[in-house]
């Protein structure tokens, strides 16, 4: 265990849960708040719940669909010297497969040629692209596949300097982002305006400034990605709904921001990391540069989260609130990470590896978009339980699938 700061409790926590499916096994944690002993503590399992009494009354966590908590099987297990206010359970679980819990699809996975479909901005939900049927959905070569070309040709770099660009039917798919073409129904719903990155390219006259004509929703204003090119669009993932377009239906209201970026990226990146191999992920900004190093240890992970406040309580929890605490267990992935502006002699050391060993597939999203995430997944470090606030050196969080 690293003798990392340790994040600021933004409440006590009452009752931790993570489940594993793969391993039909469970942690639970209860603060020392809520109970004093093991004995103070009783487990049970009901219809796709599981049920914990405690003195200070029952609390009762609904299940995803196909797991069920396996009677008489949590015990009291040791927490270690520096969890003191915490009581740590396991248990065994059973989990019947159900292919729909499994399927965490992103928004690139659902799109399909010969079919419409309208964008809407994320954060106002104003129509911005209006029905756009693609003849072609394409996925971008790797994110780094420029930097290998020379090892796959014997002859130069036939792709120097050009840039892959969609057609006008073309929706090409990058890791974070999608490619449209541009027509004219875009000249009233989005904004352009240039404005240059890497502050300190600019210090140096040998380099050229860089400059990117950054598009913008015009009704409220929020960035949405790039032009690329006069006639090409880089639409980032986080920033738009797509949906099929049917009728004059307009989509249902838009989630709550953090929660709308918490599942995409969470999405995202279970998908690059099932179909590239990859546990390692950095996070970049538009100008290369690295953010956030996120390292994914679990994807079969159903957490909940309850604070002692409502442990017993009979108030009413908002699960659309930012990490709220929830009385339903669900779907997140299980993450280390460091922030690359952390200062700390031993977040430097796992920076330097990883951009020395080149670990980590590089995931590009706006600045303001990758402060956002930082700050979901502090928020999510914020409220565990003491004992998982680190792992080493990283700092562990959770995002909701």
């Amino acid at each position: 265990m690293s003798d990392l700061k340790m994040p600021a409790k933004t409440h006590g926590v009452g009752v931790f849960l993570e489940l594993r499916k793969r391993l039909q096994s469970g942690l639970l944690i209860v603060g020392k708040d809520i109970v004093k002993s093991p004995a103070d503590v009783a487990v049970t399992g009901g219809d796709c719940s599981l049920n914990i009494q405690t003195p200070k009354g029952e609390l009762s966590l609904k299940l995803p669909a196909g797991v069920t908590f396996e009677q008489g099987s949590c015990i009291p297990t040791p927490a270690g010297e520096s969890c003191g206010e915490e009581l740590h359970f396991r248990l065994r679980i059973s989990v019947t497969r159900d292919a729909d819990e499994d399927a965490s699809v992103s928004v690139m996975e659902t799109l399909r040629t010969k079919e419409t479909y309208c964008f809407y901005c994320q954060g106002c939900m104003t129509r911005l692209l209006e029905d756009r049927e693609f003849k072609r959905v394409l996925p971008l070569p790797n994110g780094n596949w420029n930097a290998i070309v020379d090892d796959w040709c014997c002859h130069p770099d036939p792709f120097a300097n050009k840039k892959l660009l969609p057609r006008a039917d073309d929706c090409l798919l990058g890791d974070t982002f999608f490619l449209l073409n541009r027509d004219g129904s875009c000249a009233q719903t989005l904004t352009e305006e240039v404005s240059p990155v890497g502050s300190e390219d600019r210090q140096d006259p040998k380099k050229p400034c860089r400059r990117l004509a950054l598009i913008s929703c015009t009704s409220c204003s929020s960035v949405l990605g790039e032009a690329i090119a006069p006639e090409a669009l880089k639409l980032y993932i986080t920033q738009v709904v797509v949906e099929p377009a049917v009728g004059d239906r307009r989509p249902e209201a838009s989630l709550n921001r953090s929660l709308c970026l918490e599942k995409t990226i969470a999405a995202r990146l279970l998908n690059l990391s099932n179909s590239l191999s990859t546990f390692h992920f950095s996070v970049q900004t538009p100008d290369g540069k690295a953010f956030l190093l996120l390292w994914l240890l679990n994807s079969d992970s159903i957490t909940a989260s309850v604070p002692e406040t409502c442990v017993g309580g009979e108030s009413s929890i908002s699960s659309s609130a930012l990490h709220s605490p929830s009385r339903r267990a669900a779907r997140a992935l299980k993450l280390l990470y460091t922030a690359c502006s952390d200062t700390s002699s031993e977040q430097r050391e796992i920076v330097s590896s990883w951009e020395v060993n080149a670990i980590g597939h590089p995931v590009v999203l706006p600045l303001t978009v990758c402060e956002e995430l930082l700050q979901v997944i502090d928020t999510s470090n914020s409220i565990l339980p003491t004992s998982m606030h680190c792992m080493r050196s990283y700092k562990v969080a959770y995002l909701r699938l």
